[in-house]
């Protein structure tokens, strides 16, 4: 995961991932308002938790992380981002 940029944005934020659909890596971008604990999961069209790309205390700003589905079928998975008591899931579709 890395920081891609130093203004600290007004809003939490969950970006559409890109590309989507995708085969094998898609990219998901978010903004973080304040600094805290942050977790970034995947899950798959039954609810069970296939990958977790981030779980750590973030700065406030906004970010990049890849999402490598070589290992796992096609199908749609869904990301969620929590940080404190906020949560936002999407959905995004693997096609091998």
């Amino acid at each position: 995961m890395k920081e891609i940029g130093k203004n600290i944005p007004t809003l939490f934020n969950l970006s559409q991932n890109y590309p989507n659909p995708f085969n094998p890596a898609t990219t998901i971008r978010f903004k973080l308002q304040v600094s805290g604990f942050a977790s970034l999961t995947v899950y798959d069209a039954l609810g069970r938790k296939v990958a977790t790309l981030l779980n750590e205390q973030l700065s406030a700003g906004n970010y990049s992380t890849t999402w490598d589905a070589n290992d796992v079928v096609s199908g749609v998975y869904f990301y969620r981002l929590q940080t404190g008591n906020i949560v936002e899931t999407k959905s995004m579709l693997l096609l091998k």
